[in-house]
């Protein structure tokens, strides 16, 4: 028996002094066994070291040599000795036996019994549990240190967790032992097992080690003939332990051996100290020699030289760093012939940096394996498997229906499933409605549009989509609606679910495909996945199987058992670059190291208190004599010896690097690793490449010539500087002769270049093909309203018809249609009783409102305002506020001597009046359509006057700036219409006014004493109509008698008012007749323009402007266009604000040109 200790630094050679030795152990043609124990993740690499020892004959004493873990070792003893009768569990099973333990206690638990039925909980636990079968804590001896607790809180959290832990190991050791188990096991197993007696055993490659291991290399001392045990220590002299020291745990593992060694009576040989030699690793590199002796050392000493091989590197960003170093791989590895192996990338917090590599990387042509392991759960066939079992608990809800369908697995094509999806989010399809036999809901998101025939068609083809993808999925469902099902009824109804949809077949199709691609991962990966989903389903049968269980809890049991799963990839080559977190390297012969990441608060990283145990509680466990991990504090100082181990990884070079912002450009400073060498190595070699697109240096321009893709793009962004600076480097004008003459590059470049004079101005589209994308010449005043405030944004909306995805809700725009409709109706329903304006009270309003809106709201499949509580009560809301408009409606019209003639007066072919007809210069004719909500009439003289209204659910007012600029022509293109008409030729028709009455349910201010007229007089104020009238006092006081008649001086009706003399005042919002008439032909001649610029094609990005805004502000193209006042050519259109009186004379100017 005996014990001897292998110390010295990083990279000085401890592991190839173990593997001498152990070849000079077998040469000398020892028969008893050598082992090499390693940590598991270690173990291939190991291996790999192994077999180069022992070379042609020498190869069959290779076989008399191991390479073990101690999970491989308990594989060894318990086949020797026996004992292992129960099933060694995974985590997964292990996590759902847990879960099944608290399901059984919550009711007894004080402190965790709200939180035990939360998701991360089980996970807490059962790493609490984990840690504390390392450290030989069972739940009887935490019991009793519970009650011996003063502190309630933490008595009461020690004794929940002893409870959940002791049903766990109740319920596991029924049938079932997992690994924390075998470890204890192994070291009782070994007294009875002879497999290591007289062994030499080398322990390689730990800083510490568990309680639980402890245990087991005291019996390895007992029975080895002598065992080696490799510690990284800087120093043989100052060998007491202290917490802040970097090398501490390894200081600490060393004195605990050497107790135990003495305490067992095993002799203990002399330390083999290497750090009396140079360190081997470093061989002939100064620089990093003196990193090793000195990083650590206080005081230290300076390196004065400038640096060679040791680099640091800034950078803007994460994309910047990585990309930076895949150039610098490339350059080693096609300049100075380095292998792709000898190179690793490591960083502390590889999730941040895993994308970026993966996609980086790819594009550099870099062969390269992450050593990180992905979550199953993220997986295609796992979404689609929680999906499916959660659609009934989730009432069948678009997240949870469309994550199923979007999984890629289901035979589906991706455009069917993109038209399902608008067409549920546009009706608000959830729950049992997914199971309607056929939907019979409006493909059009116009609510109120009769549907075409490609309506139809579309409607056809999603209820086939429908029918497919619901086949499978109802006959799961019909099964999980049984009561009183069990585990394995449950997991039976699961796998038949996936056969039904083929998944088999599916993923051996996919899998194939991705092999044939080169996606050997991606193949890797999904054929682990169906392997775990058949595991998982087995493990939950086998420990569970004949329980009664609620789809819930079924639920959470499935998802804790693929919570626990992780995706652990072979590399598929042995020549490629390492990309590893910083504390799981293990390429031994790494000669390039970059640290990448390199931040504060990264690396070194500071721990955190996580968790059920915080360090106080730890602490408290600690003076009661209970072992268990270290805290964070302690966690922060180990972190040092990280630190070290990092720095002295490599052989050959070390580049540090850091960005100085994150993906979110957010600001991140550099580690205290970098400020620390900087003091060590006052002339380190410093880059900074946050400037660097103004570093048009050869040098820099050689640096970024790598494989084509990536060179090419560095080409393209060196002609884009040159467009903005003027000057080139000679080495871009070689790469761009270098791509003219290659084949597949040439054309790209040629439309790069062509695209260098890329302004977002578009040009003019060809006649014929503005016709076919408008289909016809049927135009809306609105519509050109639209275009004069935007012709591209006209021209994506109405040409390309893009549409943003309409979504089930109640908008403005649906509001407005709505009360127009219900208007509509409800005046021509007056014509229908024979009745006026004049004859009907509010009584008569409400009860004919409430049918309509009902009648509305029931007539339309899937109406919104049928589909809840919330939308009822918001129909309840929209009928009082229409008997209240309406209401006003009548007073307005009982105030004056105008009476309603016409409602919803159309504009178009087999309308009321005909469509207007636009002669264009060519003498193509275009014609207008619309509608007008009402015409009212008076007669007068032998004459008769109109005036026009525009229901309008906001404020809205006749701004005669706009008219000018074409951006509000509605309702005096109307006018036009009508005085023209056939209709009116024999009438001397004049023009009353154009108003626009806004329809709303006003909030007033008024008190109990306050009489109902006044009321009503405050409503009339609010909702007064805007608008143009006729300067006519006769005129206006027909509109509001109580003008005429003197009572008021300001209408409640119209904006007009009357002087004190009687005469028109100066608030009243109108124009003389013949002022009419100029605005009669001056929007002829504006309509007229605008038909031109449209039909002849003319798209361009010209916004309008004015002091209130820009058409942009709520435009939804800004994406599209890009319009950007900064890029040439890119004006808005300016309105000027000008009087009306201003505006009339500049139209009068136009119309008599």
């Amino acid at each position: 028996m005996g014990l001897r200790f292998v110390l010295g630094k990083g990279g000085i050679g401890k592991t190839t002094f173990m593997l001498n030795e152990i070849k000079q152990r077998v040469q000398d043609n020892e028969t008893s066994p050598v082992i090499l124990l390693v940590p598991e993740q270690y173990s291939f690499e190991m291996e790999k070291n192994m077999s180069k020892l022992f070379q042609g004959e020498e190869k069959d004493k290779y076989l008399r040599s191991r390479v073990l873990s101690f999970k491989t070792m308990s594989s060894i003893v318990f086949s020797k000795v026996g004992g292992l009768t129960d099933i060694n569990i995974n985590s997964s099973g292990k996590a759902m036996i847990i879960y099944k333990s608290i399901d059984k206690i919550s009711s007894e638990l004080k402190v965790y019994g709200r939180s035990s039925t939360q998701s991360g909980f089980v996970g807490s636990i059962t790493d609490m549990i984990s840690e504390l079968k390392q450290y030989n804590v069972s739940p009887d001896m935490l019991e009793n240190i519970a009650g011996e607790m003063e502190n309630e809180t933490l008595r009461y959290k020690l004794m929940d967790i002893a409870k959940i832990y002791g049903e766990f190991e109740k319920n596991l050791h029924e049938n079932y032992v997992d690994s924390q188990d075998l470890l204890t096991s192994l070291g009782e197993k070994l007294q009875i097992c002879d497999y290591f007696k007289d062994s030499y055993i080398y322990i390689d490659e730990f800083t510490g080690f568990t309680p639980n291991q402890y245990g087991i290399i005291k019996e390895l001392l007992k029975q080895a003939k002598e065992v080696y045990v490799s510690l990284t220590i800087d120093s043989l002299t100052q060998f007491t332990y202290s917490k802040n020291d970097a090398f501490s745990r390894t200081k600490y593992t060393y004195e605990k051996l050497y107790k135990m060694a003495s305490e067992e009576g095993v002799k203990i040989h002399t330390n083999i100290n290497l750090n009396a030699e140079n360190v081997k690793r470093f061989k002939g590199n100064e620089e990093l020699q003196h990193l090793e002796a000195f990083y650590h050392a206080y005081p230290y000493r300076k390196y004065e030289k400038e640096t060679k091989y040791i680099k640091i590197k800034e950078f803007n960003n994460l994309y910047d760093e990585v990309e930076q170093v895949a150039k610098d791989i490339v350059h080693l590895v096609r300049e100075k012939k380095v292998r792709y192996k000898d190179i690793t990338v490591a960083t502390r917090d590889l999730n941040r940096y895993d994308f970026l590599v993966r996609s980086i990387f790819k594009e550099y042509e870099i062969p390269n394996f992450i050593d990180s392991k992905r979550e199953a759960k993220s997986n295609p066939i796992i979404v689609l498997i929680l999906s499916a079992l959660e659609m009934r608990n989730r009432r069948y809800s678009y997240e949870t229906m469309f994550r199923y369908l979007k999984s890629g697995l289901i035979g589906v094509s991706d455009e069917d499933i993109s038209l399902m999806e608008n067409y549920v989010l546009q009706n608000g399809i959830t729950g049992k409605k997914w199971f309607e036999e056929k939907w019979e809901y409006k493909v059009n998101q116009n609510y109120l549009a009769e549907e075409s025939e490609f309506d139809l068609e579309q409607k056809e083809r999603i209820n086939e989509t429908k029918n497919q993808i619901l086949e499978p999925i109802i006959k799961l469902q019909n099964k999980l609606d049984k009561k009183s099902k069990t585990v394995r009824e449950i997991c039976t109804y699961v796998y038949e679910f996936l056969l039904d949809i083929n998944m088999e077949e599916t993923l051996e199709n996919l899998i194939n495909n991705f092999t044939q691609k080169g996606d050997l991962e991606i193949a890797n990966e999904y054929s682990q996945v169906w392997q775990i989903v058949v595991d998982i389903l087995d493990q939950m049968v086998e420990l569970m199987g004949d329980e009664k269980i609620s789809l819930d809890k079924f639920m959470k049991v499935i998802s804790l058992g693929f919570d626990e799963y992780e995706l652990g990839l072979v590399p598929p080559s042995m020549d490629q670059v390492l990309v590893s977190s910083i504390d799981r390297m293990k390429n031994s012969n790494t000669k390039h190291l970059y640290l990448i990441g390199t931040t504060d608060g990264i690396f070194p990283l500071i721990s955190k208190e996580s968790g059920l145990l915080s360090d106080k509680d730890r602490d408290s466990l600690g003076e009661k004599g209970i072992e268990v991990d270290i805290d964070s504090k302690t966690k922060t100082y180990e972190e040092q010896f990280l630190v070290y181990k990092s720095l002295t990884y490599t052989s050959e070079n070390l580049t540090i690097s850091y960005p100085i912002s994150d993906h979110e450009g957010k600001t991140l400073r550099p580690s205290i690793i970098v400020s620390r060498l900087k003091k060590i190595f006052p002339n380190i070699n410093i880059k900074s490449y946050v400037l660097k697109d103004l570093d048009n240096s050869s040098e820099s321009a050689l640096d970024n010539i790598t494989v084509k893709a990536p060179t090419f793009n560095e080409l393209i962004n060196a002609i884009k500087e040159f467009e903005i600076r003027g000057d080139i480097n000679e080495v871009y004008l070689d790469l761009y002769r270098y791509f003219l003459g290659d084949e597949e590059y040439k054309n790209k470049l040629e439309k790069v270049v062509s695209g260098l004079s890329y302004t977002n101005q578009v040009e003019k589209v060809e006649r014929e093909k503005i016709k076919q994308l408008y289909e016809n010449k049927n135009l809306s005043i609105s519509k050109l309203e639209r275009y004069a405030q935007c012709p591209f944004s006209y021209f994506i909306q109405y040409g390309l018809k893009a549409q943003e995805r309409k979504e089930y809700s109640f908008t403005a725009p649906d509001l407005g249609s709505f009360i127009h409709n219900i208007l509509d109706i409800f005046s021509k329903s007056l014509n229908k009783d024979k009745l006026n304006w004049h004859e009907i009270d509010e009584d008569y309003i409400r009860s004919r409102v409430s049918i309509i809106v009902d009648e509305m709201v029931s007539k339309i499949p899937g109406f919104i305002l049928n589909s809840s509580e919330r939308y009822k009560y918001l129909a309840y809301r929209l009928k009082k506020m229409l008997v209240s408009a309406i209401s006003i409606i009548s007073m307005q019209i009982k105030q004056g001597n105008f009476e309603p003639v016409d409602y919803e007066v159309s504009f178009r072919k087999n309308g009321k009046y005909p469509p207007i007809k636009i002669v264009l210069n060519d003498g193509e004719e275009v014609t207008l359509v619309g509608q007008i909500d009402r015409i009212d009439e008076l007669e007068k003289d032998d004459n008769k006057y109109i005036r026009i209204i525009d229901y309008k659910s906001g404020d809205k007012s006749i701004n005669l700036t706009e008219v000018y600029y074409g951006l509000q022509l509605q309702l005096l293109v109307y006018l036009d219409a009508i005085i023209d008409s056939d209709r009116y030729k024999k009438t001397n028709l004049k023009p009353a006014a154009i108003l626009y009455n806004r329809i709303d349910n006003p909030i007033v201010r008024s008190n109990e004493d306050q009489k109902d007229s006044v009321i009503n007089e405050e409503i009339l104020k609010k909702l007064r109509m805007n608008g143009l009238v006729l300067k006519d006092v006769d005129i206006i006081g027909e509109m509001d008698m109580s003008l005429k008649e003197g009572e008021r001086k300001t209408s409640l009706i119209i904006p007009a008012n009357f002087d004190k003399n009687g005469n028109i005042g100066r608030y009243t919002k109108g124009v003389t007749e013949s002022e009419f008439d100029i605005l009669r032909e001056y929007v002829k001649y504006e309509v007229k323009e605008l038909c031109e610029r449209m039909v002849g094609g003319d798209i361009s990005i010209i916004p309008c402007k004015n002091k209130n805004g820009t058409s942009c502000d709520f435009c939804t193209y800004s994406s599209i266009c890009q319009f950007d006042t900064s890029i040439k050519g890119n004006i808005y259109t300016i309105l000027n604000d000008k009087s009306d009186e201003e505006v009339i004379k500049l139209m009068e100017k136009e119309v008599k040109k």
